[in-house]
């Protein structure tokens, strides 16, 4: 499906058009953009864009005493968000994301894909408790394939989770249809929706291998 399919196939797909999102992903596109620069600008998007996946969480009014009076005021109701890192460029999203939320529970899927198949191969798991109590963030910075975050909402899933979400900032039109048949349930969260999948499994335009690009590695 082209994007434009895509969006009017599945209500549940967000491309956050803020102008400050847009200006970012710019930025990060920008082969010239240093390991520093472009490690901080992933996380200040995890930020921007967890607050657009977060805008419906469910609230209750709880008494709190002012300098002036008592009253009463709204808190996030229920347990603490779990945000989920699919390891290891997902961790510098969750750091932006966590900024939104500093006391979340942190997940680790460590996953890599393998080279020849393409599939994503399981090395790590670890999990808060409650997971079926829980809001769930699970982010990745790239949906190409869409294999690996289809691989941890399986395992959240597996693991009780109800509600659950995605976030990524750059995503082939490829993944997102893989994501949605897998998981129709789940909303996405994207940065950009670019134009395809290369014969590498690289999402085009892009940004190369964001891993790397987020830890200064090759």
């Amino acid at each position: 499906m082209t994007r434009d399919e895509l969006l009017k196939t599945y209500s549940d797909i967000f491309v956050i058009n803020h102008p400050f999102v847009k200006h970012k992903l710019t930025s990060l596109r920008d082969k010239n953009t240093n390991t520093r620069e472009f490690r901080m600008l992933v996380e200040e998007l995890g930020t921007l864009i967890g607050y657009e996946a977060t805008r419906d969480l469910e609230t209750v009014d709880t008494e709190v005493e002012t300098p002036l009076e008592t009253t009463l005021s709204p808190m996030l109701k229920g347990k603490k968000l779990c945000i989920v890192t699919i390891m290891r460029a997902g961790n510098g999203l969750a750091e932006g994301v966590l900024k939104l939320s500093p006391s979340a529970r942190v997940g680790h899927v460590g996953m890599y894909r393998d080279p020849e198949t393409k599939q994503p191969v399981e090395y790590y798991l670890k999990m808060p408790h409650s997971v079926d109590e829980r809001t769930i963030i699970v982010v990745d910075p790239m949906l190409a394939t869409g294999n690996s975050a289809i691989a941890a909402i399986d395992k959240m899933k597996e693991m009780g989770a109800k509600d659950i979400r995605f976030i990524c900032l750059f995503a082939a039109p490829e993944g997102i249809e893989a994501f949605k048949k897998a998981h129709s349930d789940v909303p996405m969260y994207v940065g950009a929706i670019d134009r395809e999948l290369d014969e590498h499994a690289y999402i085009r335009p892009g940004v190369g291998d964001a891993g790397d690009r987020i830890y200064g590695t090759r």
